[in-house]
Formats: structure tokens, sequence, C-alpha cells
């Protein structure tokens, strides 16, 4: 895994896969997830509940979403989000490698915080297969299907805020480097 990543550690692929995450990003929050939410009567939709909701939240959500809201949710938003979580694990992944490397640290125990996006990336597409089994099968979702879906929608956000503090602690360190003197 290792060897694949440094492989891969271009700045211009990593920019061009930034960009392109963050182009899907932006569909999801100013096209596909506005979408959904003319049907959600205010509620925020699962995706957007980063500690996790309950059965009661989510029966009420679909109920509010009415079969309309529900095929928008399930044709629009969801097919986009299957695209975002590969994007931002191996687009995030690579760039928290070319960070440490400019720090010099890619072969310490730091490499290990390249793989938070990905992670984060598969914890998404499980609390989306978790929405689209709960779209398909309303009204009769499971409690636990509700509460293993939450659960991926909370690991997700966990990891994806973890990485983010890392990224910021790298970047702080890098940009020290770059600012201050040897020596210093």
């Amino acid at each position: 895994m290792k060897n694949l990543i440094k492989k891969n550690l271009n700045g211009k692929v990593i920019l061009f896969l930034f960009l392109l995450t963050n182009i899907v990003y932006a569909i999801m929050l100013l096209i596909t997830i506005p979408k959904v939410m003319q049907y959600s009567g205010g509620m925020q939709l699962l995706d957007m509940l980063p500690t996790g909701y309950n059965h009661d939240y989510v029966r009420t959500l679909l109920d509010t979403l009415g079969s309309q809201g529900r095929d928008v949710y399930l044709h629009t938003q969801i097919p986009v989000d299957m695209i975002y979580p590969g994007l931002f694990g191996i687009s995030y992944c690579l760039m928290m490698a070319y960070f440490l490397n400019k720090l010099g640290k890619l072969d310490s125990y730091l490499f290990y915080f390249c793989l938070i996006p990905v992670f984060s990336g598969i914890f998404d597409y499980s609390e989306n297969i978790g929405i689209i089994s709960m779209l398909n099968k309303y009204p009769d979702n499971s409690d636990l299907l509700t509460k293993v879906t939450s659960v991926f929608s909370v690991l997700k956000s966990s990891f994806t805020t973890l990485y983010f503090i890392f990224l910021i602690f790298i970047l702080v360190a890098l940009g020290k480097r770059k600012l201050l003197p040897a020596g210093r």
C-alpha cells in the first residue's frame, strides 16, 4: 500500500483529484442535497447528521420526504454520493502523503494518517448502502438497520474530522519548517 501511495505522489495529479473531489462535493451541497431537502420539511438528511440518528428520526424523515422525495434521495443524491467517497479517500490520502513526504515523515508511523480518509470513504459507502436499504425497504425498516447505518454515519464523520485535525497539524509543521530557518 505504501509503495502504491509513494508511486502516485505527483503534485499535479493530487491537485486534479482534489479539485475533482471538491467539484463533486459542491454538486452535492449546492444541487442534489437541496433538491432532496425541498421534500424534507426542514429535517436534515441522514448523510448530514454527524452524530447519528435513531429509528424514529428515520421514520419521520422518510415519511416527510414522501414518495417523490425518497425517489429524489435514492436516484439523485445517492448516485453522486457513491462517487464522492472513493474520490475523497484517494485524493485526501495522497494529499496527506504528499505533505508528509515534504516533511520527510512519510516513512514514519505518521504514514498511517494517510489511511484515515480511506476508512472515512469506506464508512461513507457503508452509510450509503444502509440509506439505500432504508429507502428501498420503506416503510419496513428495522431498528437494527437504522442503528448500523447510524454507526457508519458517526464513523464516517469521526474519521473525516480526525483527518482534518491531523492535516492541520501537518500543514502547521510544514509552514513552520518553511518560515523558520533550520536550527531555530
